[in-house]
């Protein structure tokens, strides 16, 4: 196999980022905005034609080394705004792996693809958890450490001293609309900011307890499709990460001008700038109050398909 095409959508969280890296619960679904991957085998690594050390992509260069560091050209065109906090690493990295296998002839499966992917991003940032890449693989909604149905149980990981389950969550139809502050903020030195907090004060510690039993309550609303109880621990979970000191003057800004437009609006991914999310039965409204303090805003939709892969031969018929 010698020329191989992949996409995988990025995702937002519902309830629940920074926390779950301590094995806290969250939520999280799959969106319309896709990360696109084109791969050939060639004789040096390229990144849209232009040569590349694999010193400074580190997804790369850890999925590489798990399919035989064979020397690639990579063409990428991702609809997800780096930064953004809608998992665009996550969407690169799940892509990238699933091209890579199916390359090589290996099996291109859900769990072991998320699990690669996941591998990339902690290689990557030092440390995260299985959701972003999780639900970039399986698509639709996943959740994390939440009880449910045995079903319903996609794959499980243990890393370190942390442990979580992965599960589908069936979500009722609902409208979302995504403000992008364009503020790039990198996941790692937020996460890293979030665990000296935490480490070093008790107060901290307790919000994070706290973000993950929100994010229970937020499970049990999503299965009974109270929209009005969701929207309402949405904000509240805002309040808290804003507490960790993960949010930012924009995102605070965006969050109460949509609000009186919507059932519940947060900041979501890693925080900094990047991206909110408003679930609302408005999303003009909201569009036009984003849009109005110079944010980009876009409607999204959920139950998406996950990561696909097909091959450019038309001689191969697998």
């Amino acid at each position: 196999m010698n020329d191989v095409t992949a996409s995988a959508p990025g995702k937002f969280v519902i309830l629940g980022e920074h926390a779950v890296v301590y094995g806290k619960p969250a939520i999280a679904l799959a969106i319309n905005r896709r990360f696109y991957i084109r791969v050939k085998k060639s004789d040096e690594l390229r990144i849209n034609n232009e040569p590349i050390t694999l010193d400074g992509n580190p997804h790369l260069r850890y999925i590489l080394g798990k399919n035989d560091m064979l020397p690639v050209s990579v063409h990428m065109d991702s609809k997800i705004p780096t930064g953004s906090g809608l998992g665009s690493s996550a969407a690169l990295s799940v892509a990238f792996s699933a091209a890579m296998r199916y390359m090589n002839g290996r099996s291109v499966d859900l769990k072991e693809i998320s699990s690669e992917a996941f591998e990339a991003e902690y290689f990557s940032q030092g440390r995260g958890s299985p959701m972003d890449t999780s639900a970039s693989a399986y698509g639709h909604g996943i959740t994390l450490n939440i009880p449910g149905k045995e079903e319903d149980r996609l794959w499980d990981i243990k890393k370190n001293e942390n442990a979580w389950n992965i599960s589908k969550i069936e979500v009722p139809e609902m409208t979302f609309v995504v403000g992008y502050t364009g503020i790039r903020a990198a996941t790692g030195p937020l996460v890293e900011r979030v665990r000296k907090y935490k480490d070093s004060n008790g107060f901290a510690a307790d919000i994070v307890n706290e973000i993950g039993s929100i994010t229970l309550e937020g499970a049990d609303a999503i299965r009974k499709n109270d929209i009005v109880k969701l929207g309402k621990l949405m904000t509240e979970d805002h309040k808290l990460l804003s507490i960790l000191g993960v949010s930012c003057n924009e995102l605070n800004k965006l969050v109460n001008a949509t609000l009186p437009h919507a059932y519940g609006a947060k900041l979501t991914g890693s925080g900094g700038g990047g991206s909110m999310i408003v679930l609302t039965d408005k999303p003009d409204k909201v569009c036009e109050a984003i849009s109005s303090r110079g944010s980009v805003p876009f409607i999204v939709k959920t139950n998406v398909e996950g990561v696909k892969v097909s091959n450019n031969d038309p001689n191969d018929k697998r």
